[in-house]
């Protein structure tokens, strides 16, 4: 059974809020409230801890001034974390579900920018990741970087990643994304249809829309360039992926939502477990659309059951 390392640089304590309605200017009272221990990466290693429970580490920095909620919140649910601490609070994020529209809010609420050795701190992840590596078959990287860290930090992890000899799936876009391609090309992209465009095709979105058939050229044509996978998820429309240029569209479930939070991050889960264990690209397509179907119907971000 293949290793995943799962990086999350912005860690979360998500508060997940279910209202029977939301009305904006009034008083609304909620039906039901949970946390958990969150952000891209780690609500992709909790779907991989329930695929498996001993397939999955995950790895973060966390804020020293509420360490001890986040680590029982991951602690509640099995999730295997090695940590660095950082000044500071760890960020949280606000999902509101309003049960009669059927909608997700989510209200991210950053912390502001610390004065601290971040240069100390950066390499206590290198060597903290390094020490990972060698128990480790593929690395799943998600989500964006706090300000705070430098603009080196992504792609000398992605860098490292590769050259240890690790499959190494990029869940984030623009600046970040580039960056890293000028250095190194991850083995997996996954992207949503407008980080996409923002980051490789801006004329595949423009007027608020999606051009689909340029998207699908675009898509092609840079996996054949990068010589990778490509994915491009698009919410309740089918995902569009490409190997080494050769394109595939898979249709989603259609379901009936309760929070669509982590979906993306469900699917990123769903595809490296199968692809890694089977090498089969489309069965990992199918895999990934099955966990963000199942995650859609659930409260908890990032999970499958």
């Amino acid at each position: 059974m293949a290793k995943i390392l799962c990086i999350c640089l912005s860690s979360t304590i998500q508060r997940t809020v279910n209202f029977k309605e939301v009305k904006l200017t009034e008083v609304n009272r909620s039906t039901s409230y949970r946390m958990d221990a969150s952000g891209k990466a780690l609500n992709s290693a909790r779907v991989l801890s329930q695929l498996d429970k001993n397939c999955v580490t995950a790895f973060c920095p966390v804020g020293e001034k509420n360490k001890e909620l986040f680590l029982e919140l991951a602690e509640r649910d099995n999730l295997n974390i090695n940590y660095v601490v950082i000044p500071g609070f760890t960020r949280e994020c606000w999902t509101l579900l309003d049960n009669m529209l059927a909608t997700t809010t989510e209200l991210v609420v950053g912390e502001p920018d610390m004065d601290f050795d971040v240069a100390s701190c950066e390499q206590n992840i290198i060597e903290s990741i390094k020490m990972k590596l060698p128990e480790t078959d593929a690395v799943l990287f998600a989500g964006s970087k706090p300000s705070y860290f430098t603009d080196n930090l992504v792609p000398e992890i992605a860098k490292l990643s590769l050259d240890s000899g690790k499959i190494f799936l990029a869940d984030y876009h623009g600046k970040e994304l580039l960056n890293t391609l000028k250095i190194c090309t991850p083995s997996i992209i996954k992207i949503n249809e407008i980080e996409f465009a923002q980051t490789f095709e801006p004329k595949a979105f423009s007027n608020g829309k999606v051009n689909e058939e340029i998207l699908k050229t675009a898509l092609k044509e840079k996996s054949r360039e990068l010589d990778n996978i490509i994915i491009v998820t698009r919410g309740a429309d089918s995902t569009y992926a490409a190997e080494k240029g050769k394109f595939i569209e898979c249709e989603v479930e259609k379901v009936k939502p309760v929070n669509t939070t982590a979906c993306g991050d469900s699917f990123s889960a769903g595809f490296i477990y199968e692809y890694m264990n089977t090498k089969d690209f489309n069965a990992g397509i199918k895999k990934g659309t099955w966990c963000a179907s199942r995650n859609a119907e659930l409260e908890t971000p990032g999970a499958i059951r």
